[in-house]
This record gives structure tokens, sequence and C-alpha cells, in this order.
């Protein structure tokens, strides 16, 4: 067991913790600096690897991000923290080190949800994709010429994944549980558009039905799903969409409000204790994070989208570095982008909760439109189908609590078309596991 000087220390060395040091750096902290990662990779971009990737476009070791400030810092790679101590303010590393900190900047992430062992999950070609590893997994078993591949869940990754194994022409069926995909994300309304473009892409998309096990062949590799409608779907390659849960599981008895949902904070990005107090000395940025958004009602919200971890992990380190009278809450509006089908797709605030939709650009026949999403008579998120040009006014006037629809004058603003978003009960929701990622 070693000891290293006590500093700060940034527990998860993705995008969060990356820009996170370098804000510390530039906010002049001069003192150690340690950063410590489960994965043995240096700091990666993720979107691509559902994307330029899958493709074979890009390699995975090409998606390392920029290190723009020099951090003279300590790092532990492949080697997650497995436990904290806070009366010690000493962190366990899985190979025995003892890191000891003076303040602490959590930036785990999150972990994609994998299928479980005893319904089949142990099989040869199931594949989650969520790290580097994944991508380089699943591009290998890409290249053996797949006969059939199925993808579980309809949420971003799962579609983005079905749009670019069509365009390298492997046959894809997609199951989701709900009646649309994306359905979580922008209801059943809009996500109807994208199940529009699925089957005209020559994918196969079976909703409102789930896979219940997965059977192999003798040689213990994945052949085929059994439906909950009874059906069967032969496939030797399967994507598991099934979303993430934060990466928490080291937290438990650190007497933290954590759990697989998220690390919970103050407005000022300080984790709470279970008492609900803030830890003066423990903050979080990025997917792992918690916070109570200003925006919306100061309900509690957790984000994985690269904007946040990006805006966040500098917020976060700027009041570390700050005394305990100059804590500033962080105050961010969501937003993310994906590519599919043919379509950018980008997207500003939160639609949880929405009961009403309307497009005010474009029309969802032509696949080009920008839709606002409405909750109790205020906007509280759009989203643009190569539509792009008045988002950024939408997203100021949902920063600023606009009346739903926010804007009526616009000069090429058609009729507006209006309906009930189509979100999924809540019963379907909690079975349902895809979820947004950008």
């Amino acid at each position: 067991m070693t000891t290293e000087p006590a500093g700060l220390v940034v527990i998860g060395a993705s995008l969060a913790g990356l820009r996170g040091a370098e804000a510390l750096r530039q906010g002049g902290y001069d003192g150690p600096l340690t950063l410590v990662g489960a994965e043995a990779h240096r700091p990666y971009d993720r979107p691509p690897l559902s994307k330029h990737v899958l493709a074979g476009e890009l390699r995975p070791d090409a998606t390392r991000l920029p290190e723009r400030t020099r951090l003279s810092a300590r790092w532990h790679l492949g080697n997650a923290v497995v436990s904290l101590d806070r009366s010690a303010r000493r962190l366990s590393l899985a190979d025995g080190t003892a890191l000891a900190y003076r303040k602490l900047l959590i930036a785990t992430g999150a972990e994609a949800r994998p299928w479980p062992a005893e319904t089949g999950g142990g099989l040869a070609g199931i594949h989650t994709l969520r790290g580097r590893d994944d991508a380089a997994s699943l591009r290998a078993d890409l290249l053996a010429g797949p006969r059939r591949v199925l993808i579980v869940g309809g949420g971003l990754i799962g579609c983005e994944a079905a749009s670019c194994l069509r365009d390298l022409g492997l046959p894809v069926t997609l199951v989701d549980s709900n009646s649309a995909p994306l359905a979580r994300a922008l209801g059943t309304w809009v996500g109807g558009v994208i199940a529009a473009c699925l089957r005209e892409s020559g994918a196969v998309f079976r909703p409102g039905t789930q896979v219940l096990r997965f059977e192999g062949d003798a040689a213990g590799r994945v052949a085929r799903a059994r439906l909950a409608d009874g059906s069967i779907v032969e496939a030797d390659l399967v994507i598991a969409a099934l979303g993430a849960t934060r990466a928490t599981g080291w937290l438990r008895g650190a007497g933290l409000m954590a759990d697989p949902g998220g690390l919970t904070c103050d407005a000022a990005c300080r984790v709470l204790d279970m008492d609900g107090a803030p830890c003066p000395d423990i903050y979080a940025a990025g997917d792992v994070a918690r916070w109570p958004s200003r925006l919306y009602g100061d309900r509690l919200v957790s984000v994985e989208h690269w904007g946040n971890a990006v805006e966040q992990a500098a917020h976060a380190a700027r009041n570390m570095l700050a005394g305990p009278d100059d804590q500033r809450s962080y105050v961010h509006l969501p937003a993310y982008w994906s590519s599919q089908f043919g379509i950018n797709i980008k997207a500003v605030g939160l639609t949880e909760g929405a009961d009403a939709v309307a497009v005010v650009q474009g029309t969802r026949a032509s696949r080009r439109f920008l839709a606002v999403y409405g909750r109790g008579g205020r906007s509280i998120a759009a989203v643009s189908f190569d539509q792009a040009r008045w988002l950024p006014a939408y997203a100021e006037a949902i920063a600023a609590g606009a009346g739903f629809p926010p804007i009526l004058d616009a000069t090429d603003q058609p009729r507006i078309e209006s309906a009930a978003p189509g979100f999924p009960s809540p019963r379907v929701a909690a079975r349902s596991t895809e979820a947004v990622h950008g």
C-alpha cells in the first residue's frame, strides 16, 4: 500500500474529469493533482463510438480528447476506486493503493446496463456500447459479417447504431418496449418520425414488446431471442442498448446520498451526506451528478450530455477553489445532438413532464421541423430535425420561462400543429431502460 501527498483528486478520467482537472489548473491551483480512472485509456470522446467508430470511419484509439492544459498530474489509469473513507480523507484503489485527498471531484460517470446473465447475458455476441473497448469489440464482430443483428432498446444509442448498421448493409431488427423509438426522450408523436425512418432504411422495427431471454448455439454464441409476444427473432449479434446506471457502487458505506440514479449534490455541485448537508470537500460533475435545477423548479436532475459534462466540471472546479461564502449555483440548460438516418437532431431543455408539444417550424411529414414541448403553459424543451435555425431563440425562451409556445410571430412559421407528446406511462417507463445520450 502506498500513500501519495494529499492534494486535489479527480475520480473519473473521462470528459468531465479531464475538463475539471484543467479548470483547476486554469483557476490557479498549483498543488498536487491526481486523476484516477477505471479504464486504462487516457480520456476519450464517447459520441463518435456509436457513429464513426462503428462505421469504421474512425479507429477507437483516434477518439482521444485533446488535453488543453499542462496538468502536471499523477495518473492512475485502469485502477478503479473501490472505497471512500471520508473521516480519514482517504481513497482505496483496486490495486491496494491508498490516496489521501484534500478535496475530491467525483466524475465517475455512468456504466452501461448489461443484459442479465440469468437470461442469456453471458453468451458470446451480446454487446453493450458505452466505452472505447465496447466499440472496438463490437466493430470486430461486425467485420465478421453477422447474418442478423438485433438491437434491444430504442433510445439514442440504439437508434444511432441501427442507422449506422443499415448504412453498412447489415440486416437489423430493433425491439423496443414502447410504441415508437425515442419515446422516453421525445414522446411517441415525434418518435414516430424515427419509426418511419427505421422501416424505410430496411430495418425491422418491433415496437411494444420485450426480449425475455437469449438462447445460444452449441458453441455458446447467441443464436436467437424469445420475445414477450411469443415470437422468436434469429440473431447472431446483439446490441443491448439498455441505458446506463451511474457509477456510484464504490460509494457504498461512505455516508453520501448515492444510488444507481446518481450522486446527489446541492446547487453548488457539493455532494450531500445522508443528512442532506453539503460536504465542503467533495464535489461532483458530469453524468454521475444529480443536482437541483433552477430552470426546472429545483427538481433534481441528472444529465448524460456532453455539454453538461464540460460546463458542470468547470463550475465544480471553480467552487472547489473558492471560499465557503463564494459558492455559486450551477445553472444549465441541457442540450444534446444526434445524427441518424440522414437527420441531424438537436435538442435543448428537458421534456420530462411535458403535457403538450407543438411543431412551430416545418412539418413532421417533411422530416424537417422544430417542435416545442410545454408543461403547464410554459415552454420547457425544444427539438429540431434538420431545422435548427430557430433553436437558439427557443433555447433563450425556455431559459427565461416563456409561455407555450413562446414564439408566435415568426415570418416563416406555418400553421402550428399541436398534440399530446405521447410519453410512455410510468409503468412502462419503469420497465424500459433506454436513456438519453449525446
